[in-house]
């Protein structure tokens, strides 16, 4: 949340996964239990929003439609079909540009779960409604932030930051509410001390703490009953991109993966964390589970780029390496700002190779743009 914040005063982020981990999974908050809940007190409808959440994130739509509109048929008036719906659009057509005509559905679905939030002041309601309100909120900021799209991200900064802060008085009854407070804890001191830039503007925020941020983290990750694998992603993104630990952040994906083996997003995770560790083999045999039957140019671009680093690191295989990487930054081109990331290793993959062949200009050329594609320096494949 705090990072959607900055980038809406004017910060115009790159796409990381560990936003969309933050505000896909908010949908999850409202399955807690504080008391006076519509949905919350209905524990056969929980039920079905618990199966429903799990068949999108294991990339099943068709099962996640039917589901899905038996919910809808007892709740249709309420904010959770409207963030289901929502929810699967974005899924469903996964990485979401604004350049597809799909994106406007996406939105508007968003837009009606928040008119619905603000337009009761009925007290039992305050709790769900309120995460209600910040699941919808925050996908769009997700949006938004992931597409750069400032302008569409002040309208919503200030009354969201507003709802993540009430948030916090619900920890104590629900311990999924942990996920949201480690997140908090951990960014607010962690964010501003990787660009130091921003710690003029953290100032402005409420102090938290990285160590108690991971201990939430690692609370909700025991305790909670549905926001534990969330809560091991997070951990992960952590542990590998800002404490650089790249074995605890194994433990976690491997954790993630195992409980939903079919989410591309997570076991590309998974690869790129195996392969950081130079256990190439072991990447290699989960690339099959990635690639196969897939239309989708994002995790296409993904898996070129990581038969690229196995071609290179593994076989020294320079020629098809490079041809890889290239094919892989071709893909990932088409994904806007989704495959920053990625297309920085393509790049500098290419400059490794090229610097090999002491063709020292196009290696310079290369690995200019995978400096400034990179959002995590320390993160790559050079050694």
């Amino acid at each position: 949340m705090l990072i959607n914040f900055l980038s809406g005063i004017g910060y115009s982020m790159r796409r990381a996964n560990k936003v969309k981990a933050a505000f896909v999974l908010t949908i999850l908050l409202i399955l807690s239990r504080p008391a006076g809940a519509q949905i919350l007190a209905d524990t056969a409808t929980l039920s079905l929003i618990r199966k429903d959440v799990n068949l999108i994130y294991n990339f099943r739509p068709d099962s996640a439609r039917l589901l899905y509109e038996e919910i809808a048929g007892r709740y249709s008036d309420h904010p959770i079909s409207y963030i289901l719906r929502g929810l699967m659009v974005y899924w469903g057509n996964y990485p979401l540009l604004p350049s597809s005509e799909i994106h406007e559905e996406f939105v508007k679905e968003m837009g009606k779960a928040i008119e619905l939030t603000e337009s009761t002041d009925d007290p039992s309601l305050e709790a769900e409604y309120l995460l209600s309100n910040l699941c919808a909120r925050g996908m769009l900021l997700m949006f938004y932030s992931d597409n750069d799209m400032t302008s569409e991200i002040i309208p919503l900064i200030v009354k969201t930051y507003t709802n993540v802060r009430k948030s916090f008085d619900y920890t104590s009854s629900c311990p999924d509410l942990y996920y949201f407070t480690g997140l908090y804890n951990y960014y607010r001191e962690a964010y501003p001390d990787e660009y130091p830039v921003y710690k003029s503007l953290a100032i402005l925020f409420p102090k938290g703490s990285k160590i108690k941020g991971i201990e939430d983290l690692r609370k909700c990750e025991k305790l909670s009953f549905i926001l534990s694998p969330e809560a091991s992603y997070l951990l992960s993104w952590i542990l590998l991109n800002f404490e650089n630990n790249n074995s605890s952040a194994l433990e976690c994906n491997k954790s993630i993966v195992a409980k939903y083996p079919r989410n591309y997003m997570y076991r590309a995770f998974l690869i790129k964390n195996l392969l950081l560790m130079k256990h190439y083999s072991e990447a290699e045999s989960l690339i099959p589970g990635l690639s196969e039957d897939i239309d989708n140019a994002f995790f296409k671009g993904q898996v070129c780029i990581f038969r690229g680093i196995i071609e290179e690191k593994k076989y020294r295989e320079t020629d098809k390496a490079f041809e890889h990487y290239n094919k892989g930054i071709e893909l990932l081109s088409l994904t806007g700002n989704y495959g920053n990331e990625y297309l920085s290793y393509g790049y500098a993959g290419l400059s490794r190779i090229s610097e090999k062949k002491g063709e020292h200009h196009s290696a310079k050329i290369y690995r200019e743009k995978a400096r400034k594609l990179s959002e995590f320096k320390k993160v790559n494949f050079d050694r």
